[in-house]
């Protein structure tokens, strides 16, 4: 998952990367039929120009840059540096000449209105510390009748999570998320992504929740290792967990992500959010 704009340094740049390197190419593959069902969603076309939000290590932007042809333009904008260097270095592999990187926070956009014909932002709506105000923003910098599309997480209680995270949450208790702190759920209640999309002055509102393929190449150990590494909301509550009761949760852990297993890969399936609104 991208985080947002939250400037927050626990909200995981160090861990973000260091997981967005070594667990690239398979977290590229979990994710890319999520990545595909918002590039369709928000329906580019040749020559638009195209700001991505929250784009972290290049997604959907490069997606993007790759269907707006030459004509086009995409910017993927993070907060952090050290994330948009990666998508920079991915979109060049690609050969794409019409991707650029920006480094900046969603609450206060360095381009001037009326500047894109398109918006998007995948797992990163759910981070924005202030999101009618960040979406405020957005809605500025976009042309009359051009559209913010948003991918966000649906419910906790879905396989991916309540194999792993949901093991751990029953054996220590406690909050499930720091309170007050990162949120990935944060607008998985139906319409409350909408609503915020509304407060902020967007009309022609959608909202849509979906099931996606969300598949890890590899072995069940893998999958558990990496979900470790990038759930940086949950940090606080794996941190909570005894040393002693480690080995039980792994095994816990385990054996409830085999059930999804084929030995080769892990198919979970992703319940997701998906909303838009037009300026």
């Amino acid at each position: 998952m991208t985080s947002a704009t939250n400037s927050e340094p626990a909200w995981g740049n160090q861990f973000r990367l260091v997981a967005a390197e070594k667990w690239k190419a398979k977290s590229a593959a979990m994710g890319q039929p999520v990545t595909d069902a918002l590039v369709e969603y928000a329906q580019p076309r040749q020559g638009m120009r195209v700001l991505d939000l929250a784009s972290g290590t290049g997604e959907p932007a490069i997606s993007l840059a790759a269907r707006v042809g030459a004509e086009g333009h995409v910017t993927a904008l993070d907060i952090s540096a050290e994330l948009l260097e990666v998508a920079a270095q991915r979109a060049d592999t690609r050969g794409l000449t019409n991707f650029a990187t920006q480094q900046a926070d969603a609450h206060s956009l360095p381009f001037p209105a009326d500047s894109f014909d398109l918006a998007t932002s995948r797992f990163g709506v759910m981070f924005f510390r202030d999101p009618v105000a960040a979406l405020r923003e957005l809605r500025r910098v976009l042309r009359p009748g051009a559209r913010a599309c948003f991918l966000a997480w649906g419910l906790f209680e879905q396989p991916y999570w309540q194999t792993m995270m949901g093991v751990v949450h029953r054996h220590v208790g406690g909050p499930l998320l720091a309170p007050g702190g990162a949120d990935p759920f944060r607008f998985s209640q139906a319409g409350s992504l909408s609503g915020v999309l509304r407060a902020a002055g967007f009309n022609d509102i959608a909202e849509e929740a979906r099931t996606l393929p969300w598949t890890w190449p590899g072995p069940v150990e893998e999958v558990w290792e990496q979900a470790q590494a990038v759930a940086v909301p949950f940090r606080p509550l794996l941190e909570r967990v005894p040393a002693e009761q480690w080995p039980r949760i792994h095994a816990e852990v385990h054996a409830a992500v085999r059930k999804y297993s084929d030995g080769q890969q892990v198919a979970f399936g992703a319940t997701v959010v998906l909303a838009s609104g037009k300026k």
